[in-house]
């Protein structure tokens, strides 16, 4: 198994794993009954978003229901640099560039992984046709001198067959 296949395995392992204990321990603990955003309004950011349904607008100072039909909170509720959910300290602009630039590098990182994989595949598929190719050429060799050899024996029968033929191939110049 390759260091790329291994790795991407171990990343998917970790990631599964996490997941079963994460939602084991999210299971096992029971958690309070949820308070009503509005009666966190004029408190503190931490106090609203105890709550994972509210949203704390900095601006306002409110702590109002999030907006689950949208999937970001618009305007007209809460600008998105004011606007805080989940933690304190992270808006949701930041957020929103923060995953658009993670989602991005695991895009890139998977079309790299997908190249690497297609290019390794297709210079081992060309080995093995180069391989194909040199076997070939061998025997096509083999036969061109197996030809070779019977037109050489049958040039030395007619020599022989009519007294041409001569130990010494140098003889002729000798005779002179």
């Amino acid at each position: 198994m390759s260091g790329v296949h291994r790795g991407l395995l171990f990343v998917f392992a970790f990631i599964f794993y996490s997941l079963i204990f994460t939602t084991e321990a999210q299971t096992t603990t029971p958690s309070p009954a949820p308070t009503p955003c509005a009666l966190s309004s004029n408190t503190s950011c931490d106090k609203c978003l105890e709550n994972v349904a509210c949203l704390w607008c900095t601006l306002t100072k409110q702590c109002i229901d999030y907006p689950a039909r949208n999937i970001l909170p618009p305007r007209s509720v809460c600008p998105l640099n004011d606007a805080r959910w989940g933690v304190c300290w992270v808006n949701f602009l930041i957020l929103i560039i923060t995953m658009s630039v993670l989602a991005g590098i695991i895009v890139i990182g998977i079309l790299v992984c997908i190249l690497c994989c297609c290019c390794k595949c297709e210079r081992t598929g060309n080995n093995k046709e180069d391989a194909k190719v040199e076997r070939q050429t061998r025997a096509r060799k083999a036969r061109q001198k197996e030809r070779r050899t019977e037109m050489q024996l049958r040039h030395d029968e007619i020599r022989n067959k009519y007294g041409l033929a001569k130990d010494n191939p140098y003889a002729r110049m000798n005779d002179h």
